[in-house]
């Protein structure tokens, strides 16, 4: 049986990967900080399924972090399939408003911890020549992101070095794939501290988490380099730099997300 390894798997996307991958028969490794959360999903999902989950917890904002996470699978004997980087984190402010500290383990989180764990996995990967990434952008990743600065640059990053990286591996038999969601299912919003007003206006708009994983899975298959889900407003959001001047568009994003 395949394996994958799931990072940020207490919760929203992640969940839902690991239940979508469960249906599929495949043995999940889930990290995340939240051990209670990560212990419940497992003895779910192995109930419902022949398959075996390990846990693994492990704050990825701490330095060396993808590392201790790394060498734990390799002391078990284990070879990682799937690779979904979804750990991640927002902040919602104006930059200098919000603490230094939080933007630097958004950074942390986001990137560093996100390609040292695709550096790791990967090499292996290309030693088997075959295996699967999902890299866990989102549709900020296409503009800029006035009150959301620092995210929308670590999903600019991600979005970026995730493409880049199919393209150097599409011979390999390795599929690489940047998945760039919109307003999700999730508890993002609240963990990003955005105010309640926002939260609640955007509610009727967002996609399930379930339909983002899904979606997610076929483009795998279909080797593409990125996918957005969420129908014609996130297709309409990506693409509008390619028709709005730049400067136009963030001031029209600033005044939607001055709160």
């Amino acid at each position: 049986m395949k394996t994958a390894l799931i990072t940020g798997a207490s919760s929203g996307i992640g969940t839902a990967f690991a239940q979508e991958l469960a249906m599929r028969q495949i043995n999940l490794i889930l990290v995340a900080r939240s051990q209670n959360k990560l212990y419940q999903l497992a003895e779910k999902l192995q109930h419902q399924v022949p398959i075996k989950v390990d846990v693994i917890v492990q704050d990825l904002t701490e330095q060396q972090a993808a590392k201790k996470v790394y060498d734990t699978i390799t002391e078990k004997g284990l070879n990682v399939d799937f690779l979904v980087n979804n750990a991640g984190v927002g902040d919602y402010g104006a930059f200098t408003q919000r603490e230094l500290s939080r933007q630097a383990e958004m950074i942390q989180l986001n990137i560093v911890a996100l390609v040292e764990l695709t550096y790791l996995f990967l090499s292996e990967m290309q030693q088997r020549g075959t295996g699967n990434i999902i890299n866990v952008a989102s549709i900020a990743g296409f503009q800029p992101l006035p009150y959301l600065s620092v995210y929308a640059a670590t999903k600019a990053f991600v979005l970026s070095f995730s493409e880049a990286l199919w393209a150097e591996n599409k011979g390999r038999n390795i599929n690489i794939l940047a998945l760039c969601p919109g307003p999700t299912d999730s508890n993002f919003f609240e963990a990003a501290d955005f105010p309640d007003s926002f939260t609640n206006k955007n509610n009727g708009s967002l996609t399930s988490a379930k339909e983002v994983v899904k979606d997610a899975l076929k483009a795998l298959e279909n080797r593409k380099s990125n996918t957005v889900p969420g129908g014609l407003s996130n297709q309409f959001i990506v693409n509008s730099s390619r028709f709005l001047p730049r400067e136009l568009l963030i001031n029209v994003i600033e005044k939607k997300f001055r709160g």
